[in-house]
């Protein structure tokens, strides 16, 4: 049996692995081309493709200037079509799914877009990038081109001393298409361009990390060489294993780990190895999306990166931060963190704030790290003193308002308390059962503070002002919030008026009504409480007087008794069967409220 057990998990934990991953394609095997002919037609004025080659071009060149070209292999996107445009990439040479493209694609890059200024190739550190690139270059030497290459090996995931391979060219590589890219447009000779480029190589290291692996399109199944509690840290941008396992860690944690390993990596100077940065250094960081991960884990990461860099422990200050896509692994779920340090250094600075037409280049917004970074204050909250006393109250020309008031109210509230029981039933039926009690609790606390003096009755302004409040400290719900909104409104249209009387306090109606309907989304018709309230509004502001107005009520309340259909409220959720027959509970306590009113008249 247990023989058995065994068998049936591990058949189980096959046929889970090798459900096929869900991508948007069509043909795998097309997919590089598929996608090339995708970004031409959003970029129909800015890119061409060069014939015969899986070869972008930035259609806009100036040929005084030294070209820059960069690829390999597809699916680290945006890179490196993204970065076509005047002050970075002259041509892209893409190569298939973690591929490098082919030497003699590189080399009709190169003829493609070379002119008597030069050619810089601009190399991740693959070990198939070198060599094909490095073919064509030699190559186009031969025909006569100028040309140089640049190998960017930045990331710190390797010991310096393993191999001869040396670190990877990650996604520190888009600040060196950027750095060189602008020199080249500022009219800056090969060699200046170059020689800013291996600056910026050598001042920077990068470093990533992984919740899941990469699965490549076309693969049969899913990469689970990660399991749901184990990250990877160290990872190359093709999935390769990293330079170690670890339990999953926080944010912090991650962005410690990070920044730890990059700074102790450090940079060659002067024939010895130093921290990549020191205390006081200016920094320019980016956190990098390997292609999986939420804005919101980047926004947070970027957060907890910065916090590191600047704490007491390190002391360096980012004056500009990069977060996004930038050197992505298709949809590996992880980020990478590339530091460029600034310090003493205003060429690199100048190039990299340069602009470009690049499509995926985002302009960061620079900090002067001379100063407290303006973000970092918070504005102060206006507090406005919501005391009935600070409302404004234009001259009111009702005679014995306050006691005609009181007597109205205490009507309303007594009778939508005792109809507790019945609007209770009704929601039973078409809702959640809740609206008897709901009401009856407004009901009470309004009746309380009328009986101890603290709803002021001596203004409408102040007294819708004071219902808002009672409601909103007694009702809840959906009820509530909707009627604290109506009594709101009253109050504010009535302190805009230049004087109140009768005709004042009926638009006042209208306008509550109206608020209800704009924030609450439901109209006459829709089987609500509103069914009851616009039809006595309208009659309101036609000077009917109350008695009409409660009967409009009491005849949209029963009108919707025989609606099939709700289009909001909790009876939206319902059959017409069990719609049929029973009123809106909301609709009914109005037209008990408006028949109490008309009552005392």
């Amino acid at each position: 049996l247990l023989q058995k057990q065994h068998r049936t998990s591990r058949s189980t934990t096959f046929l889970n692995t090798m459900v096929k991953p869900k991508k948007i394609l069509n043909d795998p095997s097309d997919s590089v081309e598929e996608f090339i002919e995708g970004l031409l037609l959003q970029y129909p004025n800015h890119m061409a493709k060069l014939q015969n080659h899986n070869v972008i071009l930035a259609a806009s060149r100036d040929d005084s200037h030294v070209q820059l070209i960069s690829g390999g292999g597809s699916g680290h996107e945006p890179s490196h079509a993204g970065w076509l445009g005047a002050g970075m990439l002259s041509a892209a040479v893409c190569g298939g799914i973690f591929a490098s493209p082919s030497v003699s694609s590189v080399l009709a890059a190169i003829r493609a877009t070379a002119t008597e200024a030069g050619v810089l190739l601009i190399i991740k550190n693959y070990t198939g990038d070198r060599l094909n690139f490095g073919m064509a270059a030699e190559k186009a030497g031969q025909e006569g081109i100028r040309i140089q290459t640049i190998v960017v090996a930045e990331d710190c995931a390797l010991p310096r001393t393993k191999g001869i391979t040396g670190s990877r060219g990650v996604a520190g590589t888009v600040f060196v298409h950027k750095i060189a890219g602008a020199a080249a447009a500022a009219g800056k000779s090969l060699d200046e361009v170059a020689a800013l480029a291996r600056l910026a190589c050598s001042r920077m290291g990068s470093l990533g990390v992984a919740m899941d692996s990469v699965t490549v399109p076309g693969a049969d199944s899913k990469n689970d060489r990660l399991d749901e509690k184990t990250i990877e840290i160290g990872l190359g941008i093709h999935g390769e294993a990293g330079m170690k396992q670890s339990p999953l860690l926080s944010a912090d944690e991650i962005a410690k780990e990070m920044v730890s390993t990059i700074q102790m990596h450090g940079r060659e100077q002067n024939g010895e190895i130093v921290p990549l940065f020191e205390e006081g250094d200016e920094l320019a960081i980016l956190v990098n999306n390997l292609g999986g991960s939420s804005n919101y884990e980047m926004s947070i990461l970027a957060r907890s990166c910065l916090k590191i860099l600047e704490s007491k422990e390190y002391g360096a200050k980012a004056s500009r931060v990069f977060v996004g896509s930038f050197m992505t692994s298709f949809d590996m779920h992880g980020a990478s963190l590339t530091i460029l340090n600034l310090s003493n250094q205003p060429e690199l600075t100048t190039m990299l704030d340069a602009v470009t037409s690049a499509p995926a280049w985002m302009a960061c917004d620079v900090w002067n790290v001379g100063s407290e970074r303006p973000s970092s204050k918070e504005i102060p909250e206006k507090v406005v003193d919501d005391k009935a006393s600070e409302l404004i109250k234009p001259p009111l020309q009702i005679e014995n308002f306050s006691g005609t008031a009181q007597k109205m109210i205490s009507a309303a509230t007594d009778k939508l308390a005792e109809a507790e029981p019945t609007l209770t039933k009704y929601d039973t039926i078409v809702g959640d059962g809740d609206c008897g009690l709901t009401m009856k609790r407004g009901a009470t606390e309004v009746n309380s503070r009328l009986a101890n003096g603290t709803l002021p009755l001596d203004h409408p302004v102040s007294m819708y002002a004071g219902l808002a409040d009672a409601v909103s400290a007694s009702m809840g719900g959906t009820s509530g919030v909707l009627l604290e909104l109506m009594f709101r409104k009253m109050s504010s249209h009535l302190s805009f008026c230049d004087s109140i009387g009768v005709e004042e306090m009926n638009s006042a109606v209208q306008a509550g009504v109206d608020a209800v309907s704009l924030y609450g989304g439901a109209t006459l018709g829709s089987r609500t409480m509103l069914d009851a309230l616009i039809p006595s509004a309208a009659a309101c502001v036609e000077s009917a007087g109350l008695l009409v107005a409660a009967a409009k009520a009491k005849e949209g309340a029963e009108s919707t008794a025989s609606m099939g259909t709700a289009s909001a409220g909790r009876s939206n959720y319902l059959s017409e069967d069990s719609l049929s027959g029973t009123p809106d509970p909301g609709a009914v306590a109005v037209s008990i409220v408006l028949e109490a009113l008309a009552s005392t008249v």
